[in-house]
């Protein structure tokens, strides 16, 4: 038999199949031991099995799709997992999806990332909002201005390339992930992370899981048309969702055994929900990827589809809604979830410290630029090597650059440097140096108008600006201004400028001498001002703008109530010097919810051709101050006050103060005072307090109240008069909308004084 047993089984036995030859005493006792062990090994089994399935614990991996606003669900889907108690060890997103995805893998909870988004103004986000505050004294008149600018180049109007930089995102995501700003492989981030770009030159795939994050994230969702591009490592980026926007192949790839996706894109719509270009947009991106989607959706272990579809993809006002679409999604696989979960370990939630992150900068380098200087840009930022910043000197720096549109691509990155920070400006110069603006624009003193305007940047030197404003309509005004910007450094240029009207009013510059002479209560006059002015200027302390210049100024005046007599009453040019000081921090220049603002002038009138044969020198100097306070989120109040005075020996009078009406642009010394018509009250000196109560009933809607008082009388200030009961009132009501060509106002007011209201019309920026 054992033969047999041989000849079957020819291999050699097991160890544990051999016979066992003679076996010495010290091996029968070791047997003994072994015997007497083997219960216990037997009790031991289970924990060390499960010590094994312990250390293979399978890796979950995490998609979140792009959709834009849609993408909020992501939050809500974020909460959920957390509440499961669902460890995530990978994270791979699109858009949307790239920016809470990059949040969270950089250490935020989904309850801070829900707080980020919720007290985010995505208003601002899409405009690319730039704070008043960081925009030039020229850059900000140019905002009151004008309603529309294109770029001109050879003789053709062209489009802007996007409708933001990104620039505010940018801001903010670089703020956001300051703990991790210097990590450059986005595996070594708390949760590792990739996303998804797309390379619109060449159409392909980027992935993106090494370089500066916020600049990643920024990337994967510039969607085309209403973001610019993005330039990394040479190549020129837009929204992943074109190509993928759903990377689950990628995230197996990191390494996850269990994928969790969440997909808010839209499936393709009709042609009746296709109203706007945002969605044409949306699907033409979505074409390919809802043909591909049943694939992906196959290599997703557990998929997740909040039901977002009633939202587009700029719905950010209505991202609460959409969080709680994405908890509701979650919570219907909530058991499968609670299936990933290790009961034998405390599982720890994503937080990031919030506290005010400062920023020690090493030095500062730029990129080799051909038409703006070093001194120019650092003037721009307002620090220099070797300073302590905020994230909000830094985002008022950038926003400084970004206001003077002469770079289509900002970008910037945070290097260490010797346990400090190198802060890496990358700057691309606009290629277009000529622009087209267009202004709309009523009100009763100069009556409508449409505003051309022609811009040519660097014309003839490095930083310099060309500007002109013409003025076509009821009556033809121009501006020319050019002028060299050398930030803190000393800037120079010379100004042009033409302003006419004709209009009835009460005042005849002459104390109602002629008015009395026609027996007439109200003068026809047209009026012509021609003012050449060659300035220097320069930023004081980072915030004044002081300036001194001379200027040569044209006057005339004539009218056809004078019958016989000469019809023109002053021809006559003036030379004066000037100097002015300026500070203004409203965030808005109409309607303002905070901030302060002074300016000061001083003009000396030097010679004169003297038509009148009344001149004598002469000193005009006139200030004015203003404070606006929030009272809530919607009713402000703004108190102004301003004074004006002559010096010297009586001379001409039309340079006199003179009061009424709304809505102007003002020149030489018009001043607007509700309760009166135009031009109504005059004299050489005046003091002038207003009273606004704003009320932003609904968005970009305004209600207000408002109350002037004034003293207006010649040599006021010598007789002290100005500290007396107010000689004029004047009261207003009203109700203005802020619109795309500028506010367009209307108004009712009325003065104790007098038997009558008056009616105030305006539409658009004065000009």
């Amino acid at each position: 038999m054992q033969k047999e047993s041989l000849a079957i089984n020819p291999k050699p036995l097991a160890i544990s199949q051999k016979p066992l030859a003679k076996i010495s005493l010290f091996g029968k006792a070791y047997l003994t031991f072994a015997y007497c062990l083997l219960p216990i090994a037997f009790l031991l089994l289970p924990i060390t099995s499960f010590s094994q399935e312990i250390t293979k614990r399978p890796k979950i991996g995490l998609v979140l799709s792009g959709g834009g606003a849609k993408g909020f669900a992501h939050i809500g889907v974020l909460k959920v997992l957390e509440e499961a108690g669902v460890k995530v060890d990978y994270i791979a997103g699109t858009s949307m999806g790239a920016v809470i995805g990059g949040l969270y893998a950089s250490g935020y909870s989904a309850t801070q990332i829900d707080s980020i988004f919720y007290n985010t103004d995505f208003d601002e986000l899409l405009q690319d909002y730039i704070p008043r505050s960081s925009k030039s004294f020229y850059e900000k008149r140019n905002d009151q201005m004008y309603a529309l600018t294109l770029p001109f180049n050879k003789l053709k109007i062209g489009v802007p390339i996007a409708l933001s930089k990104g620039m505010y995102n940018y801001n903010l995501l670089s703020k956001l992930t300051h703990k991790v700003r210097h990590i450059r492989d986005f595996n070594k981030l708390p949760i590792p992370f990739l996303c998804i770009a797309t390379d619109i030159e060449k159409g392909e795939q980027v992935i993106l899981k090494e370089g500066y994050l916020a600049q990643a994230m920024l990337a994967s969702s510039a969607f085309p048309s209403l973001f610019s591009p993005v330039e990394i490592d040479g190549k020129l980026l837009i929204d992943g969702g074109v190509v993928n926007n759903y990377p689950v192949e990628e995230i197996r790839k990191m390494g996850a055994d269990i994928v969790i996706g969440v997909d808010v894109q839209d499936d393709l719509k009709d042609r009746n929900s296709l109203k706007d270009a945002t969605q044409i947009l949306v699907q033409i991106t979505n074409l390919d990827m809802v043909k591909i989607m049943k694939d992906k959706q196959k290599l997703t272990d557990i998929y997740i589809k909040p039901e977002v579809s009633d939202y587009g993809v700029i719905s950010f006002n209505e991202g609460q809604e959409i969080v709680k679409k994405g908890e509701e999604a979650t919570f219907g696989v909530y058991q499968q979830l609670k299936k990933l979960t290790d009961t034998t370990i405390v599982y720890k939630l994503n937080e990031v410290k919030v506290k005010k992150d400062f920023l020690q900068v090493k030095s500062i380098s730029i990129n080799k630029l051909d038409n703006y200087t070093r001194a120019y840009v650092l003037g721009k930022l307002r620090f220099n090597n070797g300073k302590k910043i905020t994230y909000e000197d830094l985002k008022t720096g950038i926003n400084n650059i970004n206001a003077t549109q002469n770079f289509s691509r900002i970008s910037y990155t945070l290097e260490r440097k010797e346990n400090e920070d190198e802060l890496k400006l990358s700057l691309t110069e606009n290629p277009t140096k000529t622009f087209l603006k267009f202004g709309l624009h009523y009100d009763g003193l100069y009556k409508s108008a449409v505003l051309a305007n022609i811009t040519q940047k660097k014309s003839l030197f490095k930083n310099d600006v060309a500007s002109l404003d013409l003025g076509l309509g009821d009556n033809i005004r121009y501006n020319f201004d050019y002028y060299i910007d050398n930030g803190f450094y000393w800037s120079f240029g010379i100004k042009s400028r033409f302003n006419t009207f004709n209009k009835n009013v009460t005042t005849d510059f002459r104390n109602g001498e002629l008015l009395s002479q026609l027996g007439l209560n109200a003068i026809n006059i047209d009026f012509s001002d021609l003012t050449n002015q060659v300035y220097m200027q320069t930023v004081f302390i980072q915030k004044f703008l002081i300036g001194a210049g001379i200027e040569h100024k044209l006057l005339r005046i004539k009218s056809d109530n004078l019958g016989n007599i000469n019809p023109t009453f002053e021809k006559s040019s003036y030379l004066s010097v000037f100097g002015y000081m300026t500070y203004d921090s409203f965030d808005n220049k109409l309607f303002p919810k905070k901030g302060w603002m002074f300016t000061g002038d001083i003009h000396s009138f030097l010679l004169s051709s003297d038509y009148t044969n009344e001149f004598n020198r002469f000193t005009i100097a006139k200030g004015e101050i203003g404070v606006v306070k929030s009272i809530n989120k919607k009713l402000t109040v703004k108190v102004q006050s301003e004074v004006g005075f002559s010096i010297g020996e009586d001379s001409v009078p039309f340079f006199d103060f003179v009061l009424g009406g709304y809505g102007f642009n003002t020149v030489n010394n018009f001043k607007p005072f509700y309760g009166y018509d135009f031009l109504s009250i005059a004299g050489d000196s005046y003091f002038k307090s207003c009273f606004t109560l704003d009320y932003e009933f609904y968005k970009k809607n305004h209600f207000n109240l408002a109350a002037n008082y004034a003293n207006v009388q010649d040599q006021l200030f010598e007789n002290g008069n100005w500290l007396s009961k107010p000689t004029y009132n004047g009261y207003a009501v009203g109700y203005a909308i802020e619109s795309i060509i500028g506010p367009v106002e209307i108004k009712y007011s009325w003065s104790p004084e007098l038997n009558r209201g008056y009616a105030y019309f305006a539409v658009g920026f004065s000009f």
